[in-house]
């Protein structure tokens, strides 16, 4: 059973925070999807993750090897069997993708209210569903567990 990690981003934005959530999960052998409902969001971050200092296999869902891709970058459907989902820009999960998959990590934007508020929303009905949840704070460099469900 997984369960939901909500990281509320103050110090750090997602292009440098994402690419290391990125390494550790797939460092724990787990493939990765990366659902999005901005396309534009989208395609930054997978420019972002053919560059930088530690290059990151993956792909832009659509292609005919979606299904290889160890991380693969979606709006919709997890077509690579993907056991840890990330969710950027306020996409949705559901309560039975945390508890089918390994982990569920929700990255928002502590300085966006409209994020902060999704998150919260997504907090609630995640918990509601009995999903088990952490909540992740930056302070001072370092990622800090602030709440953790049930």
């Amino acid at each position: 059973m997984g369960a939901a990690y909500f990281y509320h981003l103050t110090e750090r934005p997602i292009d440098a925070t994402l690419p290391v959530l990125i390494g550790k999960a797939l460092g724990a052998g787990w493939r990765v999807a990366v659902r999005g409902r901005d396309p534009a969001l989208l395609d930054r971050l997978d420019r972002m993750l053919w560059q930088g200092d530690g290059f990151l296999p993956h792909g832009r869902a659509g292609g005919p090897h979606d299904a290889d891709q160890p991380v693969l970058l979606t709006e919709d459907e997890v077509a690579n069997g993907a056991t840890c989902l990330m969710s950027v820009g306020g996409a949705e999960v559901t309560p039975e993708e945390v508890t089918a998959g390994e982990r569920v990590c929700i990255l928002f934007d502590g300085f966006d209210q409209v994020a902060v508020e999704t998150a919260r929303g997504q907090w609630k009905a995640l918990t509601g569903a009995g999903v088990e949840a952490q909540y992740w704070a930056e302070e001072a460099g370092r990622w800090v567990k602030k709440a953790e469900s049930g």
